[in-house]
């Protein structure tokens, strides 16, 4: 580095009062623009980091199925409009956000601190989330290691099954001509007289197929119910070691060690994905299951039915990872002047073509297993776990070379989760740095590992012979409500209160200037159809709240409360946070709200060579306590 270059660098490497100090966080090198923070290598981490976030298990085992059950290709077209009116807006807020002030969750919310607490919300469910997802990784784990035999375990009933077990469908009961008269009669009577059965009049013997007992009775040991926790079971536990090895070895040194093994794990699930299409797309019966899925001849009265439109919404909204803190985190590594607003536009359309695409690699196998057991493509259908560890490998079973395309599938299942894992992790991580930042320059990976042993800790209750309904539990409410509820507060708050103009002048410092109509749709969005569209969602789901089931199993009353309890407790800091600045500012009551209604002294670019004129004034986080509250005659807009 040549001595001309030195002043540039100490004024945008550092921020103002930093001391000469040899040392740096594990996240950052000498080329970043930000030593204190570090940023991405470069924008390929970046952009695959984003990627792997946001497409992850629901979209192989959420949208296929949702696109079948609402009138085929009709879906796609409120999947796209939910898409444009309510999941891009709220994603190129949050990068934008997060890019602006390169801040994690809970700390950017300096732009308005009596929302503070919306950001340790967001957090809070993360954790919640990491301790689950982790536990479907071990699934699939147990499942690829499962893979590794000549004959698949669940291809037959083995020593495990029970009588309830079969590969087939058997008939119990049907009518039949007997000497000139239509008869009733159980099925052996049929065989034994040398009878056919009439066209539509069988009755089927409730029987189980090899893979669903298998994953209740193996790979689970699934007990009762949730009253009947029962053992660890020990292969599960072993797996999620495993996983959580893996993710802490891949985040030892934050960003930049996890933007690295994301050029693997983001880009080979699209290898897996296409060479499942090519062969599911040479099977018989493959046909069937893609005019399963898109429809030969799409339903578009569907698009008549509420119920569609709020699947299209809610999948956009869960799909795109929004409201989770993870695009703020991710975003907050970015380099000032980067353009958070085509790489929104370009992980937003990947993610959604990932959804299609990975629908007719799925539904093309069920096709073929609906053909070979001469069932309906609709019996064979399923979505979320029985879709993943149920239907999917029933299907895969009956290949030739079954186990090179179970081991295929569940390795993509493997490096889908870690993805999202990985990015969910990094925004715990992050949120430390931010509020410990000379902590985490120095035990940054003892911190990280520290932060997967004690969520694997947690995660054993959802290894036990209970440990899926427990998985269950927490998916329903906590990835639920609470997002919802964090998004809306979100959105009204920056837009609102911060104000839409003010953040819009934000994003075009690092951006740069835009007219007035690339921004009209922007606004459209963000001042009214966006909040719109979330509180739309989130008072229908009040509305049609149904207690946790899994399966056909109910869960106690206390489990219902448990369920309650997690997500008040989520929820819950929103408030707490509002009153606690609300009793630390200064004034009477209504100064007091006004000015916590405010941006605090240090909110602004963190660096000051990117502040300008509008954001001079900024007070230097050294030097004032971040989580301190400005009177409103000390601000200065």
């Amino acid at each position: 580095m040549g001595m001309l270059s030195l002043p540039g660098f100490l004024s945008c490497g550092k921020k103002k009062d930093f001391s000469l100090s040899n040392e740096k966080d594990a996240h950052a090198s000498d080329s970043d623009e930000n030593l204190e923070r570090g940023n991405w290598s470069n924008k390929g981490d970046y952009l695959l980091s984003m990627v792997g976030y946001a497409v992850g298990l629901g979209n192989v085992w959420r949208f296929p199925y949702l696109t079948y059950q609402n009138g085929g290709g009709a879906f796609l077209i409120p999947y796209t409009l939910m898409l444009a009116l309510a999941g891009l807006p709220l994603f190129f807020m949050e990068c934008s956000l997060g890019q602006f002030a390169s801040l994690g969750p809970i700390s950017v919310w300096r732009i308005l601190p009596l929302f503070q607490g919306v950001g340790i919300t967001m957090v809070i469910i993360s954790t919640f989330v990491a301790i689950y997802y982790n536990v479907i990784i071990a699934y699939a784990l147990y499942y690829l290691f499962a893979s590794f035999q000549k004959v698949l375990p669940w291809s037959d009933c083995f020593s495990w099954a029970d009588e309830f077990c079969s590969k087939t469908r058997l008939v119990s009961d049907c009518n039949a001509t007997f000497n000139g008269r239509i008869i009733h009669e159980n099925y052996s009577f049929i065989t034994s007289n040398n009878l056919t059965c009439m066209n539509g009049t069988m009755n089927y013997k409730p029987v189980q197929f090899p893979s669903e007992q298998y994953w209740n009775k193996v790979a689970l040991q699934r007990s009762s119910g949730l009253d009947e926790t029962g053992n660890i079971v020990w292969y599960l536990a072993l797996c999620l070691l495993l996983s959580w090895m893996i993710v802490g070895a891949a985040l030892f040194k934050g960003i930049k060690s996890s933007g690295k093994v994301v050029y693997f794990t983001a880009l080979f699930p699209y290898v897996i994905l296409l060479i499942l299409l090519v062969r599911g797309a040479t099977l018989e019966g493959a046909l069937n299951g893609i005019e399963y899925y898109i429809g030969r001849q799409s339903n578009i009265t569907k698009l008549m039915e509420a119920e569609v439109w709020k699947d299209a919404a809610t999948q956009i909204f869960y799909s795109l990872s929004v409201a989770w803190g993870g695009l703020v985190a991710l975003s907050s590594y970015n380099k000032f002047h980067n353009n958070c607003y085509s790489d929104a536009i370009l992980v937003c359309v990947t993610n959604c073509a990932t959804s299609v695409f990975a629908g007719f690699a799925i539904f093309s196998v069920l096709g073929h297993m609906a053909f070979v057991s001469e069932r309906p493509v609709s019996e064979v259908v399923d979505s979320g776990f029985d879709l993943a560890f149920v239907a999917y490998p029933e299907a895969l079973s009956k290949l030739p070379v079954s186990p090179l395309w179970s081991f295929l599938f569940f390795f993509m299942l493997l490096l889908l989760g870690l993805d999202s894992q990985f990015a969910t992790i990094e925004t715990l991580t992050t949120t430390i740095q931010d509020i410990y930042p000379e902590v985490m320059k120095k035990l940054r990976i003892p911190v990280t590992l520290g932060v997967c042993i004690l969520l694997f800790l947690l995660g054993l209750t959802c290894v036990t012979q209970a440990g899926i309904y427990w998985v269950n539990l927490i998916d329903h409410f906590c990835a639920g409500w609470g997002i919802l509820i964090a998004a809306v507060l979100e959105i009204i708050g920056i837009i609102y209160i911060y104000g839409g103009n003010r953040f819009i002048e934000d994003i075009e410092m690092m951006i740069g200037k835009k007219s007035c109509f690339f921004w009209l749709w922007w606004r459209t969005c963000w001042f009214f159809i966006t909040p719109v569209l979330l509180m739309a969602i989130l008072i229908w789901s009040l509305v049609t709240f149904s207690p946790p089931t899994y399966g056909s199993v109910l869960y106690p009353a206390w489990g219902t409360a448990v369920g309650w309890c997690m997500i008040i407790f989520c929820v819950i800091w929103i408030p707490i946070v509002a009153v606690l600045k609300i009793v630390k500012a200064e004034g009477n009551l209504c100064q007091r709200i006004v000015s916590c209604c405010r941006p605090a002294a240090n909110w602004g670019p963190y660096l000051e060579c990117h502040r300008g004129e509008r954001y001079s004034h900024v007070v230097d986080p050294k030097k004032e306590k971040e989580h301190e509250i400005p009177t409103v005659s000390g601000f200065v807009y």
